[in-house]
């Protein structure tokens, strides 16, 4: 199977599973619920046109490269191996909880990434919701990152798909256990633990920003356990952004340029 069937077969799957698991197992009620997702899975297909247009290679691509020519840290080294992949797995992520916290403090890429933010509940759909300006900007730091790290090609396709299939599972609707909720965030991000980023409170939308291993917030100190009004009361989304309709393709691509 080559990479892109397995990355459509894991997208497609876990979103199939996810959207199940939330239909069957609501954590909240959504009023708005699946009228949101024209939009949101629209902005999908225009990510991935954008990036097949402009940056075909990809970040796979890159780290390709630099297999074949010896460029990065891991090589550098004389890493190789499990060591390269767990390396690169672990140093991939802080970047992006590190991208993740830059594009909230700077006014510039926050009116980026406010598109993913001013979606007023939140579900498997909101994982998937992002500006291709965004993630152009974003592809292009991965490919950056990889190409100085020198990371294996197998562990970039492994983490890019770890990535997309847990932003679908840590945005979902999912009511999981507190018990199970507890243990598995000692490790991961869990749709409880996520769901605090998207309140709208400041202090609780510029917290928990990992999306995969949830380490990097309890070691940087923007770890939050719980929402203020708990989960059930808090208020999804962005104070200037809560129409009660649900958005449509074009207002979520020309919201970046629209009001502060």
């Amino acid at each position: 199977m080559d990479d892109a069937t397995l990355r459509l077969t894991a997208f497609v799957g876990t979103m199939a599973v996810m959207g199940v698991l939330q239909a069957m197992f609501p954590r909240r009620q959504l009023a708005l619920g699946y009228r949101r997702w024209p939009a949101n899975l629209g902005l999908v297909v225009c990510d991935s046109l954008l990036l097949r247009l402009l940056l075909p290679a990809g970040a796979v691509g890159v780290a390709v490269w630099a297999e074949q020519t010896g460029f990065g840290l891991v090589h550098w080294l004389g890493i190789s191996g499990g060591v390269a992949v767990i390396l690169s797995l672990l140093l991939l992520d802080l970047l992006i909880y590190t991208q993740h916290v830059v594009f909230h403090a700077v006014p510039l890429l926050w009116r980026l990434h406010r598109v993913h933010h001013a979606d007023q509940e939140i579900d498997v759909s909101t994982g998937l919701r992002f500006h291709p300006l965004e993630i152009l900007l974003s592809m292009l730091i991965k490919m950056g990152a990889v190409a100085l790290l020198g990371a294996p090609a197998f562990a970039v396709l492994l983490f890019e798909m770890l990535l997309n299939g847990m932003a679908m599972f840590n945005h979902s609707n999912v009511r999981l256990p507190l018990g199970l909720d507890a243990a598995l965030r000692r490790l991961v991000v869990t749709p409880d633990m996520h769901r605090v980023h998207h309140s709208v409170l400041s202090r609780e939308t510029n917290s928990n920003y990992g999306f995969n291993l949830a380490l990097w917030d309890r070691l940087f100190g923007t770890y939050t356990a719980q929402p203020e009004h708990g989960h059930d009361g808090m208020r999804i989304g962005l104070d200037a952004f809560q129409s009660g309709h649900p958005d449509g393709l074009k207002d979520l691509l020309l919201l970046p340029f629209g009001r502060n």
